[in-house]
C-alpha cells in the first residue's frame, strides 16, 4: 500500500463534518500509563467525562497508548481500547489512537507499575513517553517495536470508531526546548526516532488500514521566518509519508495563519492534533473560528482538570519564549472543572456554535 493520493484523502476529509476534538486523558490519571493499566483503569471516569465532551459539542478524541502495556497485558490493553473508543463512538465522537510518544517530561523512563502522585505546582510532572528513550535507542527491541504497531492497526484495520491513525507524537521531542546545541544522546534519539517513525509507517502500509496515517511536524520556525513550518528532518520526513497533514501550534492567532497557509500548500487535508494554551494567545474564543473557517480540524489539549495538572502552565521561560504572559491565576490547558462546569462558558458556546454550524453544513451537503 503506497501513500493515499491526494484525491482519496481529500475524498475522506470531504465525506465527514469538520473535526473538532481534543487531546484525553481522563481526570484520575497522572499519565497514560495510570490511565490504561488494570489497577488504574477508570472506566466510570472515562464514560461521564466522555459524555460531558460530547456536550461540549466535541466530535472526535485524540489518545496515547502504552507500549508497555502492550509488552505486558496485550489481550487487556487491546479490550480496554476497544471500551474506550466504544464509549466515544456512542457519544458520537471518533478516536485518533496515538502508538509511540517521545515526550517524557518528568523525566524518567515509563514503567508499567503503580504511578506517582502528582508534583505539587508543576505542569504535566509525571509525563512518560512510550515506549521510552532507552527503548528507541535499544536496536534489539524494534521487533517488539514493529510488531506493535502492526498489532495495533491489525487489529482495528477497518474499524470505522477509528478517525485516523497518529503513529508517533513529537518523535526525537526532548526536554530543553531553547538548546541549539544537541549532545550526542541527543542527535543519537533523534536518528533512531526517524527511523523508528519511518518503519512505523512501512509496517502500517502492508497493513492496508482504511483510516489514514499521520504523523505531525511539530516543531515551529521563527515569526519572521520564510521557511516553510517545519525545522527538522523528523517533520519533513513526516509530512512526506503522511496521507493527511497534522501539526501542532501553541501559538497566537497570526502565527497559526501563517502554519496553515504554508501547509495548505501542500494541497492535503490538515489537523492541528494539539493546540491551545491561554497564556500564549492560543485561545478557543480566538483561534476556534480561524480552524473552522480555514476547514483545518483541530485537537485541544485536556478536558477536565485533573491529575496531570495541566491547567497549570509550562515553566516560565518556555511560556515567555511563546510570547506569553505569566499569571498563574488563568487556566494553561483544560475546558472543565472535575464537576463538568466550564472554566469559560463563552468557550463551551463558542465550541457547540462552530460544531453545529458544521453538522449542518454536512447535511446540507450530503442529505
Amino acid at each position: 500500500m503506497d501513500r493515499w493520493s491526494k484525491k482519496d484523502a481529500k475524498d475522506w476529509w470531504n465525506a465527514r463534518p469538520w473535526v473538532c476534538g481534543f487531546n484525553f486523558l481522563p481526570s484520575t490519571a497522572v499519565n497514560f500509563i495510570e490511565m490504561w493499566h488494570p489497577e488504574t483503569f477508570d472506566m466510570p471516569t472515562i464514560e461521564r467525562e466522555l459524555g460531558w465532551a460530547a456536550d461540549v459539542g466535541f466530535n472526535a478524541i485524540r489518545v496515547n497508548l502504552p507500549f508497555l502495556g502492550w509488552q505486558h497485558d496485550r489481550d487487556a490493553l487491546l479490550d480496554r481500547l476497544d471500551r474506550v473508543m466504544g464509549a466515544a463512538w456512542r457519544r458520537g465522537l471518533s478516536t485518533v489512537p496515538c502508538l509511540f510518544d517521545d515526550c517524557g517530561f518528568g523525566g524518567v523512563e515509563p514503567s508499567w507499575a503503580a504511578q506517582p502522585d502528582p508534583l505539587p505546582g508543576i505542569h504535566n510532572s509525571r509525563a512518560v513517553a512510550s515506549p521510552g528513550r532507552a527503548a528507541v535507542l535499544n536496536a534489539e527491541l524494534r521487533p517488539a517495536l514493529e510488531a506493535y504497531v502492526e498489532d495495533f492497526i491489525s487489529a482495528y484495520r477497518a474499524d470505522p470508531r477509528v478517525l485516523f491513525w497518529d503513529l508517533y507524537n513529537e518523535p526525537g521531542n526532548r526536554m530543553d526546548f531553547d538548546k541549539t546545541e544537541y549532545s550526542q544522546f541527543e542527535a543519537e534519539l533523534e536518528k533512531h526516532a526517524l527511523s523508528l517513525m519511518e518503519a512505523s509507517f512501512s509496517v502500517a502500509r502492508t497493513i492496508g488500514p482504511e483510516a489514514p496515517l499521520s504523523v505531525a511536524a511539530w516543531t515551529t520556525p521563527l515569526p519572521d521566518s520564510d521557511d516553510p513550518p517545519y525545522q527538522t528532518e523528523i517533520d519533513q520526513s513526516a509530512l512526506r509519508h503522511s496521507d493527511i497533514i497534522t501539526f501542532h501550534a501553541y501559538w497566537n492567532r497570526q502565527r497559526v495563519a501563517q502554519f496553515i497557509d504554508n501547509l495548505a500548500a501542500l494541497d492535503r487535508p490538515v489537523l492541528c492534533t494539539e493546540w491551545m494554551a491561554r497564556q500564549i494567545d492560543s485561545r478557543i474564543t480566538d483561534q476556534l473560528d480561524l480552524f473552522h473557517d480555514r476547514d483545518v480540524g483541530c485537537f485541544q489539549w485536556g478536558l477536565v482538570k485533573g491529575r496531570t495538572q495541566t491547567w497549570l502552565p509550562w515553566p516560565d521561560d518556555l511560556v515567555r519564549a511563546h510570547g506569553g504572559v505569566i499569571d498563574r491565576n488563568i487556566w494553561f490547558h483544560d475546558l472543565l472543572d472535575e464537576t463538568g462546569q466550564p472554566y469559560d462558558p463563552v468557550e463551551v458556546q463558542t465550541i457547540l456554535s462552530l460544531t453545529a454550524q458544521a453538522q449542518k453544513a454536512q447535511q446540507r451537503e450530503f442529505g
